[in-house]
């Protein structure tokens, strides 16, 4: 995490006698389905009010509520969060929601279109650093005014999308998809070479990954940092192989940059030693 990251991003919690705008404008819609979590619920006003009229609702705050939860949900609120994250940060939070939600949930989120410029400023009355910024997510938007917009969201795998021959820019439904950012989605191999084998594979088609742009391969790079806690936790494998093929020649077989995230367990191989090495076989060891 950059060590200018919002430390103080929670003193923008707002203390409320009744429901947040987004939450109203998501009720009236009909859009709180099945179980509910409240992402970065703040003070949990929301939650309590939403409870106390019936719906299975729970909130998750990093500062006031921490327990983060063990299962996924049907519909996800997060609701003027991103706005005081840092890029490093939003993308986390995003990466969090998508792993949270069930694969045919939906997740919404607010942010603020009252912002006359961004950067970090002193809270007026905590006296604290805080930092605030314009966020713009590709995500369907379902209600904008000069104040709020609010954007739904599901995994990149139940969205519908022009048809197309490559199985990343249209992954089917059938994929696990693991995490999600704005840029990147991860996946579990269709053919794994071993249990928790995944993927990660920028959103924009291009073949080669040297010609992804820095955003891009930072994104990637970034949820590969995650997906790998993730099959850590899940698999509790002994070891990692990372690798990308590119080219024809080096083995490339799909023409969209995907990561391989291969977890590795003591004795699937009689001999792991030269690891990646082995591509070329009789240049494993040395």
């Amino acid at each position: 995490m950059s060590q200018n990251a919002n430390q103080f991003s929670h003193l923008t919690a707002k203390e409320r006698e009744s429901l947040s705008f987004p939450a109203r404008m998501v009720k009236e819609k009909g859009l709180l389905a099945g179980e509910i979590l409240d992402f970065g619920c703040g003070f949990g006003k929301d939650v309590e009010i939403l409870k106390s009229q019936g719906f299975r609702i729970e909130g998750y705050d990093k500062h006031y509520f921490p327990r983060f939860p063990e299962k996924r949900f049907d519909t996800i609120l997060c609701f003027y969060v991103l706005n005081v994250l840092l890029p490093e940060e939003q993308a986390l939070v995003l990466m969090e929601v998508s792993s949270l939600l069930k694969p045919s949930g939906k997740a919404y989120f607010a942010v603020r279109r009252d912002l006359v410029y961004e950067g970090f400023r002193m809270h007026k009355i905590h006296q604290k650093q805080t930092f605030q910024t314009n966020v713009i997510l590709p995500f369907a938007s379902i209600f904008k005014n000069e104040n709020c917009e609010i954007y739904s969201y599901q995994h990149f795998n139940r969205v519908e999308k022009p048809s197309s021959a490559c199985p990343f820019c249209n992954p089917s439904s059938e994929f696990e998809l693991i995490l999600e950012s704005a840029q990147a989605f991860s996946i579990l191999d269709k053919f794994p070479v071993n249990p928790g084998h995944a993927l990660i594979i920028p959103k924009r088609h291009v073949e080669d990954y040297f010609e992804l742009s820095f955003k891009e391969q930072s994104s990637c790079l970034f949820m590969l940092n995650e997906a790998k806690k993730m099959l850590k936790k899940r698999f509790n494998p002994d070891g990692f192989n990372v690798g990308i093929n590119i080219g024809e020649k080096a083995g490339q077989t799909i023409f969209h940059v995907h990561i391989h995230l291969i977890p590795r367990y003591s004795g699937d191989v009689d001999d792991p030693r030269g690891g990646v090495r082995g591509v070329i076989p009789l240049r494993k060891l040395y």
